[in-house]
């Protein structure tokens, strides 16, 4: 393994999201001393000559591509131009802009959803592109598709060491909860939360409760992506995931039950499950000696108390049934 130098000039792209800020945290604490940040009303990474006079002024070493637009099932859904378009747009200019400033390592950070709707159970990296997209997020897939296949083409054109990390369903400190744009997980949170508040007798969920998500702590993709920045890894993909899924009855159960919301909970059939089932096989990084290790429970109590935390100032959005 090469020892990275601590004062590597690291641009964390989109570290005020949760993905970006747990990278933030798990690099300060590792001891590098040069991170590099940047707010979008400082650098638009749409805006691609914007992009590359801030790469030829700032000398970057390493990046981490954290930068997206994200969102659950309803905004993948009613917004697919915005996600393809953003999403795109980010990538060709910070990928490109790496290579032609000679940046040593780029980790690109896709998702789960690039891999086809039905896919064999756990799903391999070499699954991808061999059947039909989920089409509830199929403008981001494509987006994320389009960002790994140019971290290949530039490693094979002009001998880049870009690896791209496909992370299973997120959910940590500084995720968003917005109902209108938010995941399940957190979604799931601030809805048991405002239903016990209220004293609500039931709590709706979307769909039917049976499809099975794998969930990972964003602190457990942070140091993953730490992992494979200090190790000699030039290329490839990787999934990162526990290797372990529960239903979306289960999930909803274990996040009332931390929360403390003790009333039905009520399944909507006539809302979109999405893909039947999404557990990655992560024998490639178990294989190098890295796994996760924040158990799901233990997870979500610290996201409940993130939550908290937050919730005072959070703008008060109508909650969807």
């Amino acid at each position: 393994m090469k020892r990275m130098d601590k004062h590597a000039r690291i641009f964390v792209a989109g570290h005020r999201g949760m993905v970006g800020s747990a990278l933030v945290r798990r690099l300060t604490d590792a001891g590098y001393r040069n991170i590099v940040t940047r707010t979008k009303a400082h650098l638009d990474l749409i805006d691609q000559g914007g992009v590359n006079l801030f790469f030829e002024e700032e000398k970057i070493d390493v990046v981490f591509l954290a930068a997206a637009r994200v969102g659950g099932i309803l905004a993948n859904s009613t917004m697919p131009a915005s996600f393809i378009y953003e999403n795109l747009a980010i990538e060709t200019n910070v990928i490109h802009a790496a290579c032609r400033w000679n940046v040593s390592k780029l980790i690109f950070f896709g998702s789960s959803c690039i891999y086809p709707k039905s896919c064999p159970q756990p799903i391999k990296e070499e699954y991808l592109l061999q059947s039909a997209l989920e089409p509830t997020n199929e403008a981001y897939a494509i987006a994320k598709i389009a960002g790994l296949k140019m971290c290949e083409a530039y490693n094979r054109q002009y001998g880049t060491k870009f690896v791209s990390l496909m992370p299973t369903n997120l959910y940590g400190p500084n995720d968003n909860y917005d109902l209108q744009s938010s995941h399940v997980l957190p979604a799931l949170i601030r809805k048991a939360h405002e239903a016990k508040l209220r004293g609500d007798a039931t709590l709706p969920v979307w769909g039917s409760g049976t499809p099975r998500r794998e969930f990972l702590h964003v602190d457990d993709l942070a140091d993953a992506a730490t992992f494979l920045m200090e190790r000699d890894v030039s290329e490839g993909v990787f999934n990162v995931g526990v290797g372990e899924d529960l239903t979306i009855r289960e999930l909803a159960q274990t996040v009332c039950r931390v929360v403390g919301f003790h009333g039905e909970l009520v399944f909507d059939p006539l809302k979109p499950d999405g893909t039947p089932r999404k557990l990655l096989d992560v024998s490639k990084l178990d294989g190098m000696g890295w796994r996760a290790s924040i158990a799901l429970e233990d997870g979500i109590r610290a996201t409940y108390a993130d939550f908290l935390a937050r919730y005072a100032s959070m703008q008060q959005a109508p909650l969807a049934a």
